[in-house]
């Protein structure tokens, strides 16, 4: 590691204020992902702001319902609560589909949403990443990419997000609150990451003087309804190939409303909001599903090695939906 100074703060102002006076700053919270990338020099701060002694740990109720997620509060803290677990169980699902035990005790919820993609060539300083060194190519483009985005990707970048976190939370329409030299402010989750475009380096909206301080979850948490399938090499400790978040209101077998999300397929949980709008009113089955997973994959693109994401996409989408309305499969 180079040499950096370090700092642990008390208060948001003060965190907020030393993001925005000193270069290549960043927050340390769990560090499951940050120091990794110290190690290897492909993320190299000039200064650490330590924010563990900010009070962001609560999980509590929101006036008019829905949860309020402390950005400190931890991944298993989260996944285990008593109200996430009872009125949102795809986001506890989800979480517990995450990384080890080890890792959820100390990876935070802002953490998991800011942590930067598992692509090998972005850790490996020898090849080319426009994601580590901006302008430099892409490697991945004509490299071995079987992990890689076959949606929302672009020419200088087909790297994909990993967290399992930040699909569920797509799925459940929920936002993230920030704070900055301007106050907070609340993001939605669809617009909180951002597609590689022409800037890849960049992973989400999030401003460089901005802190991550809570997650918004709305009131309805699909809690009778809802599934979420990971599709990966291993049973555990593998990020997704394909996965998929699905949450269903639904009268007898009638969808009253849909919300889906997929992971492991672009830069950023992928969703079609109007698709979803062809299940409303329908019948669960899986003709209907199959309809809906079409809708989802349209545009993809495969590269030489992950041609089978798009099949495995479709399948793994009509299993999901399967699954969240009780049917055999």
């Amino acid at each position: 590691m180079k040499p950096f100074s370090y700092q642990k703060v008390m208060g948001i102002t003060e965190a907020v204020s030393d993001l925005k006076e000193k270069n290549q700053s960043y927050i340390i919270a769990g560090g499951t992902n940050l120091l990794d990338l110290m190690k290897v020099h492909v993320m190299q701060p000039q200064h650490l702001i330590d924010i563990n002694g900010l009070k962001l740990h609560d999980i509590s109720e929101r006036d008019g319902g829905g949860l309020h997620l402390g950005a400190l509060a931890s991944n298993a803290q989260t996944a285990y609560h008593p109200l996430v677990e009872g009125r949102y169980p795809l986001l506890s699902q989800a979480i517990l589909a995450g990384a080890s035990a080890q890792l959820r005790n100390k990876a935070t919820n802002g953490g998991n949403l800011l942590q930067r993609t598992r692509c090998s060539y972005f850790y490996d300083n020898s090849t080319s990443c426009n994601k580590r060194e901006p302008e430099s190519g892409c490697a991945a483009l004509h490299g071995y990419n079987r992990d890689h985005a076959i949606l929302g990707h672009s020419e200088h970048c087909i790297a994909t997000h990993p967290s399992d976190m930040a699909v569920a939370l797509a799925a459940l329409e929920a936002r993230v609150v920030a704070t900055g030299p301007d106050g907070a402010r609340s993001i939605p989750m669809a617009d909180f990451h951002r597609l590689p475009s022409n800037n890849p380096q960049v992973d989400s909206n999030l401003e460089a003087e901005e802190l991550i301080t809570g997650i918004q979850l709305p009131p309805e948490g699909f809690a009778e309804h809802y599934a979420y399938l990971k599709v990966r090499d291993r049973a555990s400790y593998s990020f997704a190939l394909v996965s998929v978040a699905v949450g269903l209101r639904m009268e007898g077998n009638t969808i009253l409303k849909a919300r889906v999300a997929l992971g492991g397929v672009a830069h950023k949980p992928w969703r079609v909001p109007g698709a979803e709008e062809l299940l409303e009113g329908k019948e669960a089955d899986r003709e209907n599903f199959k309809v809906l997973s079409e809708a989802y994959l349209t545009g993809s693109e495969a590269f030489k090695h992950n041609k089978f994401k798009i099949k495995l996409a479709k399948q793994t989408l009509v299993r999901a939906l399967m699954q969240a309305s009780n049917l055999k499969l």
